[in-house]
This record gives C-alpha cells, sequence and structure tokens, in this order.
C-alpha cells in the first residue's frame, strides 16, 4: 500500500517506531542498572566533605578481617576513636570524651593553631583555660565521643533468617562496645542533658535529633568493604560535615558507630540502652548487602522519610524492597529494623548487588570504586541534611503513643520509585488507594458510557454479526464484528504458559544459570514471549484479518488488569503494600488506549448505511447482470441458416469437450466482467496498492476505510515508554536481587518465574499492534531465542566474576579431638568443589540436611586439618593435644530445684554457645543489665540455646539456668544434657585455621569460601547435670 501518512497504522511505520521506541528505553535502563554515577573531580565538592579522605579511611578499614571476636575488631574500633578525635581536632570543635562513669573535655583554639594529631579521647588532656570559661564551655560541648563499655543485652528470638522449622528459641547474652558521637544541634538543650538521669532510665529531650548508623564489624570471611566499610566511612565524613563551620545543624546529629551487627544485629540493640538513645527520633542507616555497585533506598518507614533520601543527587530505589520486607520474600534484616521497632522513623540505605561478593574475600576496595563511595556518601548529606533542617517535621505525638520517648510525630505509609536514577517519586499510599479506586469505579463507567453512545449513534461495530436486510434475495449482511474477539485471550494464555514453562525447563536442567548470565535468561524468555505471541497474532489476522483486532485486545488488557487492580487494591487498604503502583499505572495507560479504541468507532459510517450500501452494490450487480454484453448489442450472432457466424455448429453430444473451429479467445474482459470484480473487491477489503486517503487496509472490513489511521501511535506512546520505564527498572532490580541468592538456600525456581513475568509485562505495550510488526523483527528474534536457549541449557553457570559460594565451618570435640570439615551447599557442586581438597581424598563425604540451621542446602563433612586458634601447641607436638585447654566449663546443680550455675571460659574468644538438647525456661547472665521488658529473655515455647558475647577477652562467663518440672515429676529430679561451644572467627593469619586455607587454596576458580555461622572453628564439651 503506498502510503503518505507517516504515522499511519501500516507495517514499516509500526515495526520502526516501537523498535525505536523500545530500545530508546532499554537501553538507558540498562546502563544506569549496570552504572554508578561518576565521582566529582573535585573532592570537596560539599564544603566539609573530602571524598579522597574517605577514600583512604575505607582502605584503613578495610585492612583486614574484622568481625566481633578477632583482634582486628578491637584495633578498627581503635582506630576509630583516634580518627573521630582527629576529625573534631582538624575542625577545631570543643568537644568531649565520655567513657562511663568519667568523661573529660577537650577544647581545640580556633585562631593560629594547626590541626592536632589524632588521640584517644579516652586520654585526652584538659588545656588549662579560665575557670569560668572552662565551665560555660564544659556545660555545652559542640561534640560529645561516647566510648560505650557498659551498655549490653539480653533476648531470645524464635528463629533466625534461613531458618525454618524451629519452634524453640535462641537466648542471646550480649556486651557492647559501641562508639557514639553526639553533636549538638542549634536548637538543642544545653548543658549535659544525658546525665539528667539515670542510664536505664529514658527521657525524652526537646525535638529530638536525627541519628546515622553504620556497623564496623565485618564478617569472618570478608573485608567489608561495602558491607559495611563505606557505610562507616559516610558516617565519619558526616561528623565532620556537621562540625565544619556554618553547617551547624538544627537538630542534633548522633552518629553510631556500632559493633556486632553481623551475627545478629546486636550492637543496635544495645544502643537502645544508652542515654542517647531517647534524643533519637529520625535515622538513616547505612548497610551492604551486595558488592557496590549503587547504594539504593531499602526500605523506608513513611512517605515523610522518604522524601528526605528524594533530595539525594541521584536516587535510586522502589518500594517493592521495603514491601518483600513486609512480606517475607527478602529474609535478611539490618539494624532498621531494630530501630523501626524502637519507634524511630527512617530510611535504610543499602548496597544490593552483586550478591556473589557479599561475605566475601572480594569485598575489599579492589572490587568496589570511589564512585559507589560518592553515591552513598552524597546521597547520606543530602538525606541528613533534609531530616536536621525540618524542624516543623517530624514533631507531634508519636505513632506508638510512647509518651517517655522524644516525639516524632505518626508518619504516613507511602510509595516510592526512581526515574532513571535522577529523581524519586514520592506520594503517600492513600494517595494511591485513592488513585487505583478511581481507577476501578470510573474507568468501567467511562467505557460503559462511550459503549451507549456508540450504540445509541449506531456505530457500536464491536459484537456485530449478520443484519438482515429487507426486499433482497440474500436476506443478510455480515459485518464480521466478531472476529478478532478471542485471539488476544488465547494467544496470552499459550505465550504466558509457554514461557513459564522454560522457567520450568531451566530450573530443572541448569538451574544456576541466572547466577553468572542474567541477561542471557531474560533474553531467551523476552525473545520467545514476543516470537509466540507475534506468531499467533499476526496469524490469526492473515487467516480471518479484522480491523478490530487492536481494538479487542485493549478491552481485554483492560478487563484483565481491571481483576488484578481489585486484588492489588485489597493489598493496598489491608497489607499496605506500595508495589501495585505499577499495575495501577499500567491500568491507568491501558484505559486511555482503550477510550481512544472506542473512540474510534465515531469515525465510522452507521451500520444501517453499511446495509443501505450494501443493498445498492446488490441491485446494481443484478442490474448489470441483465444488460446484454456489448457485442450482441452490435451483432447477435446469428446467421440466416441458424448457426453462428463463426460456423460452429451446434453442439450435440459428438461435440468435442475442447477447442472447436474457432480461434477467437472467449476469455476476453467485458464492461459487465471489470465491474464485477471491482465490486467484489470492494465488499472483501481493498488492496494495499490504493492511492485514495481513505481505505479499508488489506483484506479487513470494508466499512473501516474510515478509522483513523493515526490513533495507534497515541495509543502506544500511552502504554508504551512510561510503563516500559517503570517495569523495566523494577524487574532488573527484583531478578538483580534474586539472580545470586540461589547458593543461600533460596529457592532455585524464583528468579526464573520473575524473569518471565517481567518478560511477559515488557512485552504486553506492544501486543495490539503486534500483527502489524514485519517478520524481521521476529525473525531475529526467534534467532536470538535459539542462541540464548542452547546457552542457558549447557553453559557452567559460574565464573571468576561470579564466583560460588560454600559455606565453610569446622567443629571440633575437645575431649576426642575429632574434627569435621563441613562445606554447606547444593550438593552437586559442593561435592565437586571437596573433590580438589587434598585431606578430603580417599574419605567418604557424607551430606546431610539440616532444615532448623538452613533450608535449601546439604551439609557435606571429612575430616579436616586440625584447627590452632589458640597458640598453646609447642612446635611438633599435635594440636590435638593441647584441645582441652581451649574451654573450660564447671556446673553447680541447686539441690532440689530445675537449676544449676555454669562457669564458662575459653581462651582466645570473646564467645562461647550453650546448647541444651531439651528446652530451658529461664536464664540470668552475670553483670547482666535489668530486662525493660522490650524482648522476652525466653519464649513462651523454650530456649534451647544461650550465645554468650563478652566485650573483652578471655572472660568468665557465670549464667544462671532454669529448665521447667514435668507432669508427673518433682524439682530437682530431672537434670539436662547438652554441650558448651567457645566459636573462633580470626582468620587473618595463614595457619590458624589449616583447613579453610586449604580450601581456598585448592577449591576451582570459580568457587569461593564463605563463614557458616558464627565461628569459623566451633570446639565443645558434653556436659550433663
Amino acid at each position: 500500500m503506498i502510503c503518505y501518512n507517516p504515522f499511519a497504522f501500516v507495517p514499516m511505520v509500526v515495526t520502526l517506531t516501537t523498535a525505536i521506541a523500545y530500545l530508546a528505553i532499554f537501553i538507558p535502563v540498562i546502563v544506569i542498572h549496570e552504572t554508578v554515577p561518576s565521582a566529582p573531580k573535585n573532592p570537596t565538592v560539599y564544603r566539609g566533605l573530602n571524598l579522597t579522605e574517605a577514600w583512604l579511611d575505607l582502605a584503613e578499614l578495610t585492612n583486614g578481617y574484622h568481625p566481633y571476636n578477632s583482634r582486628r575488631n578491637d584495633e578498627v574500633r581503635d582506630w576509630l576513636l583516634r580518627r573521630i578525635a582527629g576529625i573534631l581536632d582538624h575542625n577545631r570543635v570543643q568537644y568531649s570524651s565520655e567513657s562511663d562513669p568519667n568523661s573529660q573535655l577537650k577544647e581545640v583554639s580556633t585562631v593560629g593553631q594547626q590541626a592536632q594529631e589524632p588521640t584517644y579521647p579516652d586520654h585526652v588532656e584538659s588545656i588549662t583555660l579560665d575557670h569560668d570559661e572552662l565551665r560555660a564551655r564544659s556545660s555545652s560541648p559542640t561534640a560529645v565521643i561516647f566510648n560505650d563499655l557498659v551498655a549490653n543485652y539480653t533476648a531470645s528470638a524464635l528463629t533466625k533468617p534461613g531458618e525454618t522449622k524451629r519452634r524453640l528459641g535462641i537466648s542471646t547474652y550480649f556486651e557492647g562496645n559501641n562508639i557514639i558521637v553526639y553533636i549538638r544541634g542549634a536548637e538543642d538543650e544545653e548543658g549535659e542533658w544525658w546525665k539528667s538521669t539515670k542510664p536505664s532510665t529514658k527521657t525524652k529531650h526537646g525535638k529530638g535529633g536525627v541519628m546515622v548508623n553504620a556497623h564496623f564489624d565485618s564478617v569472618s570471611s570478608g573485608y567489608g568493604a561495602t558491607d559495611n566499610g563505606v557505610g562507616v566511612i559516610t558516617a565519619l565524613q558526616l561528623v565532620k560535615y556537621f562540625t565544619t563551620e556554618g553547617n551547624t545543624p538544627k537538630r542534633g546529629v548522633v552518629a553510631l558507630f556500632n559493633n556486632g551487627e553481623e551475627d545478629g544485629l546486636y550492637g543496635a540493640k544495645a544502643f537502645l540502652s544508652h542515654p542517647m538513645a531517647s534524643f533519637v527520633h529520625t535515622f538513616l542507616n547505612l548497610e551492604g548487602a551486595g558488592g557496590g555497585g549503587r547504594s539504593t533506598m531499602f526500605r523506608a518507614t513513611d512517605t515523610e522519610v522518604a522524601r528526605a533520601y528524594g533530595k539525594a543527587r541521584h536516587p535510586f530505589g522502589t518500594v517493592v524492597a521495603n514491601d518483600g520486607f513486609s512480606l517475607g520474600v527478602i529474609r535478611s534484616e539490618t539494624d532498621y529494623i531494630v530501630f523501626r521497632a524502637e519507634g524511630y522513623r527512617g530510611v535504610d540505605v543499602a548496597f544490593w548487588e552483586p550478591r556473589s561478593v557479599y561475605h566475601t574475600d572480594e569485598d575489599d576496595t579492589k572490587h568496589t570504586s570511589i564512585d559507589s563511595v560518592w553515591h552513598m556518601l552524597s546521597a547520606s548529606v543530602e538525606t541528613m541534611k533534609y531530616l536536621t533542617s525540618r524542624t516543623n517535621e517530624f514533631v507531634g505525638p508519636r505513632g506508638d503513643n510512647d509518651e517517655k520517648k522524644v516525639e516524632n510525630g505518626r508518619g504516613t505509609p507511602g510509595v516510592w520509585f526512581d526515574l532513571f536514577g535522577q529523581v524519586l517519586a514520592v506520594f503517600r499510599l492513600r494517595s494511591l488507594f485513592a488513585w487505583s479506586l478511581a481507577i476501578l469505579i470510573s474507568s468501567p463507567l467511562i467505557l460503559i458510557l462511550i459503549t451507549l453512545l456508540l450504540v445509541r449513534q449506531d456505530k457500536y461495530y464491536l459484537f456485530s454479526g449478520e443484519i438482515e436486510k429487507e426486499g433482497l434475495d440474500d436476506p443478510v449482511v455480515s459485518l464480521q464484528g466478531w472476529r478478532g474477539f478471542s485471539r488476544f485471550p488465547f494467544t496470552l494464555i499459550v505465550s504466558g504458559a509457554i514461557t513459564t514453562g522454560a522457567a520450568f525447563l531451566l530450573r530443572k536442567i541448569n538451574p544456576l544459570i541466572i547466577y553468572s548470565s542474567q541477561y542471557s535468561v531474560w533474553a531467551m524468555s523476552m525473545s520467545l514471549f514476543f516470537c509466540l505471541f507475534w506468531f499467533l497474532m499476526a496469524g490469526s489476522n492473515f487467516v480471518r484479518p479484522s480491523a478490530l483486532h487492536r481494538t479487542y485486545a485493549f478491552i481485554w488488557m483492560f478487563s484483565i488488569g481491571w481483576i488484578l487492580l481489585v486484588a492489588a487494591t485489597v493489598f493496598e487498604d489491608r497489607l499496605k503494600i506500595g508495589s501495585s503502583y505499577m499495575f495501577v499505572i499500567y491500568e491507568s495507560a491501558v484505559f486511555l488506549a482503550t477510550l481512544i479504541a472506542l473512540c474510534e468507532l465515531f469515525a465510522l459510517p452507521t451500520k444501517s448505511s453499511v446495509v443501505e450500501s450494501s443493498r445498492e452494490e446488490q441491485e446494481n450487480q443484478a442490474g448489470i447482470a441483465a444488460v446484454p454484453r456489448s457485442d450482441a448489442l452490435i451483432y447477435d450472432g446469428n446467421s440466416p441458416n441458424g448457426h453462428d457466424e463463426s460456423g460452429a455448429a451446434e453442439a450435440t453430444e459428438t461435440t468435442p469437450l475442447f477447442g472447436g473451429n474457432n480461434h477467437r479467445s472467449a476469455i476476453g474482459a467485458t464492461f459487465s466482467r471489470g465491474y464485477h470484480r471491482s465490486t467484489t473487491a470492494n465488499l472483501d477489503g481493498a488492496e494495499d496498492n490504493s492511492h485514495g486517503k481513505h481505505h479499508a487496509f488489506g483484506n479487513e472490513q470494508t466499512w473501516s476505510e474510515k478509522l483513523p489511521a493515526w490513533t495507534w501511535l497515541l495509543q502506544f506512546l500511552l502504554i508504551g515508554p512510561f510503563t516500559l520505564i517503570i517495569i523495566g527498572q523494577v524487574g532488573l532490580f527484583l531478578v538483580a536481587g534474586l539472580a545470586q541468592t540461589g547458593t543461600d538456600g533460596s529457592p532455585l525456581l524464583l528468579p526464573y518465574l520473575a524473569v518471565a513475568l517481567f518478560s511477559i509485562l515488557l512485552v504486553l505495550p506492544i501486543t495490539p499492534f503486534m500483527h502489524r510488526v514485519t517478520h524481521q523483527i521476529p525473525t531475529f528474534l526467534f534467532l536470538v531465542f535459539v542462541g540464548t536457549l542452547i546457552y542457558n541449557l549447557s553453559a557452567f553457570p559460574f565464573s571468576t566474576n561470579a564466583r560460588y559460594k560454600a559455606y565453610f565451618q569446622q567443629t571440633v570435640d575437645l575431649e576426642s579431638g575429632i574434627n569435621r570439615v563441613y562445606l554447606i551447599g547444593l550438593e552437586e557442586y559442593i561435592r565437586d568443589i571437596i573433590s580438589f581438597v587434598p585431606s578430603a581424598s580417599g574419605q567418604t563425604i557424607s551430606c546431610d540436611k539440616k532444615p532448623t540451621i538452613r533450608d535449601g542446602v546439604v551439609f557435606c563433612s571429612y575430616e579436616g586439618p586440625a584447627p590452632k586458634v589458640v597458640d598453646n601447641v609447642k612446635d611438633g607436638v599435635p594440636p590435638e593435644k593441647a584441645f582441652h585447654d581451649w574451654l573450660t566449663y564447671n556446673v553447680t546443680r541447686l539441690e532440689g530445684q530445675n537449676k544449676a550455675t555454669f562457669h564458662i571460659s575459653g581462651l582466645e574468644t570473646k564467645a562461647c554457645i550453650m546448647r541444651f538438647d531439651e528446652p530451658f525456661s529461664a536464664f540470668s547472665v552475670e553483670g547482666a543489665a535489668p530486662s525493660d521488658g522490650k524482648w522476652p529473655d525466653v519464649p513462651e515455647t523454650g530456649s534451647d540455646q544461650i550465645k554468650l558475647w563478652h566485650r573483652d577477652w578471655n572472660r568468665e562467663w557465670v549464667v544462671d539456668v532454669e529448665w521447667p518440672v514435668s507432669d508427673g515429676k518433682k524439682p530437682g529430679e530431672e537434670g539436662r544434657n547438652g554441650r558448651v561451644v567457645c566459636l573462633w572467627s580470626d582468620h587473618n593469619y595463614p595457619g590458624v585455621i589449616p583447613a579453610l586455607d586449604e580450601v581456598k587454596r585448592y577449591a576451582p576458580k570459580w568457587t569461593s569460601v564463605v563463614k557458616s555461622m558464627d565461628g569459623l572453628v566451633e570446639g565443645s564439651k558434653p556436659f550433663v547435670v
């Protein structure tokens, strides 16, 4: 068809327009997802910040593994104290240092003095000043460093993330050693108000302040660059920023450097007993759950604090992650949940991919970048500036109605998502709910109204079949209005089912290919769905062309979307789920496109006029048939002898079937034949070589010739670009977060189903127009599908850039000397890794499931080299000879009672565990702070473990334990069995844990080895009470 309209609904225009639109959207979405905004060339963009200094601090912080139970952790903590003091010295601010119960003041002159060397704040020498001046300044120091060596925490939990089928609790006693920096705000109370009450008594002070939190401990198998070194150096830079002249905050700032997050969020829980905890009303939690890239806003308590993060230069995040945590889909946790439970309002900002680097020895400065540091740092500065400056916000009665805590107002559930990492859209969940209701109610009513108007004007061709005609031999005229009605749902079901089936196929044949090849899986899934949909839709339209094909597709999309929106609206209202914003936007766009599709029908002639035209056409044909042929009008062809002039005799039964004596053709076209042929063509649909302004496309219904040719473009612009951006960003975000969780024991099918779902959602905007796409696009995509299918089914799923994570632990029976090395993961790959380990050669490798410890994986074990975590063995003596001294304990049973007292000591460790074969009902640790009732010491079902954490080395624990009296028994008639276990986690020196050294040395290059439990090595002894 020759077409002079560049926006007409014809194959070449549709193909080029949609292809360009998809490429123009997908390319920037993928680029933004994969890259990090560049750090500025000027390292001091903000007055008071220094990006180069921050990068050097990160290198120092990550110079070794520093879990809580390691000597390196003590070194990092001391370095932080010196570094904070050095920053305050550099900024020449007056500050004091407090380590309960004494505090000292350090005042720095503001003129003619160079920045002093960093010093330990616990040993700061006071500068001699006039007594009155010193007294005035000491009442209101600009900053205070709290070296908290007092706070401890006791509580229990029923389960840990990653555990299932547990009903007994795990009790914990933890001694914290957090570092807290308070920077006085312009509107804060004067004096040392935190000393006005006892530490265990909480009193609200003024309007409250804003806390930034970052844990400085790492795991025992990772250097902690992004988990959580970048968060720590960001907090250091915030201390520097807010103590720089001219940057004094209106509200006070609390910088919490907490220790002990990795093993149970213990540092944050211990902070809650500090006086500064009652001052906090909003917070920014900095964390790392990946290995670099962009930091994202994982979660926010409400709309108002989400707007604070929205001030970032490059905001990144979606409420979908927040809902994932709320619904339990994401099982990992951060300090955020501790602060939220306390009633604070705040945001959780974290690195989130790649998970293959998380907790490994590649979580170092080499595998992150200064760009990532800048992304978190710049976002944190803007967030903190917003929270500290809005003194009229975050006020009023608290959401938890606790009058003993500082007022912080009531937040409203929110919805947020970024657009190309440049702007954050934030609005209230109630607004989304109102929007959803408006679409649910108004959209069908409007479409029904338009339908009634079309019916009234006799232009509603949808669902129109045969119409009777009066006075004609042929009693009916078929408008073919049902043609194309059932194509869309049939095609969607078939294409969607096969695409989902492909996800199950990958799960069965090569279940972890998505671990290293996400885009290959994406390409396979999208190309498969596109090709199937195109083949079925284009094929249906070829066999039975219909001008209503696109309209029916939109009606089906609207109907299906409306049903889904009903469910989404219920989730918004009942479960406070904001992720449905995707479906609300989608359904809104589809509604407008459907409205346009119905309004197009107003351009058509009335159905009665089409019937009348058919009547006239039939009468014309009948009249023409009655007119004699033109040659008969000139000469009748009969000779006087009764024969034709040609001499042909009258045919008889002996006349030949073909041929004759006449050589003249009888097939020549006549006016009648020509008129008949053109009329028939008009009834069946115009050919696409028409030059007319209005004509039907191909063999579609002739009454469609006046349909607007350009409205399809408006429809595509409505349902295409914006929804593709929204769906594309969320799809990439979710799949990237899920793709590398299979080695953790998470469901292997889940990421493939996510890819299949979002592939369908991303292709849907083009489906109403797909029958106009030329064959070149599906041909190319079919080749893509074949290639990616072969690759996804056959390629090895891991590489040096995406290493498989095997979880390590070594257990030692300190009495028998027997040790077992456990490598934990998926059995197929764990056995392959063990086959490379020399000490495991020739051993029978046993693999067992332990769902109460970690579900979805197996525990494969063998006897390995003995650990040397305690240096009490002379050269040449087997380390097993000294095992017995690593752990000592004594148990005293109280006569006539179900109670016992344990005295436990471990060498070179700060952590031990008591594991009971049967549950106990109560316990207490000598030196523990009184319980504030926030967490139960022991749940109603009882506990079977007590985790013990000291802040100092080689100290004794004294633990009282009580267990219930069974039916038919008397107190004192029952005892308890179990094991006392101590943990060792320091792997900074070769030879300390030879089994781990061996695995890391000989394991394939595609493997990384990470810690499984709190301790890399567990040594235990049995007890009987």
